[in-house]
């Protein structure tokens, strides 16, 4: 079954191919360093995490207390938890399965 996302275009295909290709850290500090700005790349860093600790139930209060995001940041990763399209969990399992 092949998900199809209402982000989907040429831009975002090419943009997609680039970040499967890069293969390792190194790689993905030097394009992501090129491709966003500090605080953009900050920004998906800090709402993976938030996605984390949600994942292993941590609260609101806590959440916000180690990550500094606002609870609507918070909220809104939640409802992409239970509602979106499942990448957070898709890429949360994933890691769970490297440890």
């Amino acid at each position: 079954m092949t998900y199809d996302s209402r982000f989907k275009n040429e831009e975002t295909e090419l943009f997609f191919d680039a970040i499967l290709s890069l293969g390792d850290k190194e790689t993905c500090y030097r394009f992501f360093e090129d491709v966003s700005t500090v605080n953009e790349l900050a920004a998906m860093a800090q709402r993976f995490h938030i996605a984390k600790l949600l994942s292993e139930e941590h609260t609101y209060a806590e959440i916000e207390a180690k990550t500094k995001a606002s609870t609507a940041t918070i909220s809104r990763i939640n409802r992409c938890l239970r509602y979106g399209a499942d990448g957070y969990k898709k890429m949360l399992a994933k890691l769970s399965e490297k440890c």
